[in-house]
């Protein structure tokens, strides 16, 4: 099982030095195992490319494999000592969810499972795409579409972007406009491999060599304050601008021509065996959202 979980890490890292890191092993003893463990076997695992490792066609086949039997085993393992909880949950989520929703939804999960650790990534559609492919996260909680061959993504709640500005924008103080009043005004975006910037595009396509974006940045916290400021327009999620409508320092600008409705989504490897923590998280989620229609009805903790 050592050696299974050594050629997990390397396999899912293709870096020796980095798998021994996050194992807590020196880089030789690392790399000594794996090699006893494809000699044992008379078999490579990997294609060796001067210090890079990367799977080989049997290497990328008994990847998710030993992944699923290292989880069951910490599962059996959990049990037979008698554990409580559900041992370790890694869980990717892009922006909007991840600072609106995933926070609440740990917070729950480890009030009713107090004895499990959870640990919460937070990057772009892309990234956590990508490091479920790669079995680094448990599950990922997205914004954007995921057409990945090996992952399985299942819709979760509505969501829908909203142009803004701050109030006292022509524009805002109106409430609507034009596609073409749009095409005028200098824009704050979030940057190419998000989910909103890919749902943006998508309505924005017969338009976009026309748009003036004047910023693009990787935080939606940053693009409303930049909104707030008067540096431009932006388009983010309803449900990250639902306090700052109500407190009035930002406003909706209602664009009946765009469709800027999307689905966040949760996506999981096909082949990574769904522990118990995965299953009870995934139900914890679905019961947030049971009773509404779209992300900005959920019932959130009023911050002020």
């Amino acid at each position: 099982m050592r050696q299974l979980e050594i050629f997990v890490a390397v396999g899912r890292l293709e870096n020796v030095s980095n798998a021994a890191r996050e194992l807590n092993l020196s880089q030789s003893a690392t790399s000594t195992a794996l090699g006893e463990f494809e000699r044992q076997f008379g078999c490579q695992m990997f294609d060796r490319v001067g210090k890079t490792l990367q799977l080989n066609t049997l290497g990328r086949r008994l990847l998710p494999r030993a992944a699923a039997l290292i989880d069951q085993a910490a599962e059996i393992e959990a049990l037979l000592e008698g554990r409580e909880g559900f041992g370790a949950l890694h869980i990717g989520a892009t922006l909007t969810i991840g600072n609106y929703l995933a926070t609440i939804l740990i917070s729950q999960f480890m009030q009713q499972h107090p004895e499990s650790r959870v640990k919460l990534d937070v990057h772009n559609t892309a990234t956590v795409v990508q490091q479920v492919a790669d079995y680094a996260l448990d599950l990922g909680l997205i914004e954007g579409e995921s057409h990945h061959p090996e992952l399985e993504v299942e819709s979760w709640v509505a969501d829908e972007l909203v142009v803004f500005a701050g109030p006292d924008h022509p524009l805002a103080k109106r409430g609507s406009a034009s596609v073409e009043e749009l095409l005028a005004e200098p824009w704050i975006l979030r940057e190419h491999g998000s989910g909103t910037r890919e749902t943006f595009d998508h309505a924005f396509r017969p338009h976009r060599p026309r748009l003036n974006i004047r910023l693009e940045l990787e935080h939606t916290e940053a693009i409303k304050r930049a909104v707030e400021s008067g540096l431009g327009i932006g388009c983010i999620s309803r449900l990250a601008l639902r306090e700052a409508f109500r407190r009035g320092s930002l406003a909706p600008i209602e664009v009946p021509a765009l469709d800027l409705r999307r689905q966040f989504h949760f996506v999981w490897h096909k082949q990574k065996y769904q522990t118990p923590g995965m299953r009870e998280f995934l139900a914890l989620c679905r019961g947030m959202t049971a009773n509404v229609q779209r992300s900005d009805e959920i019932e959130l903790p009023y911050i002020p």
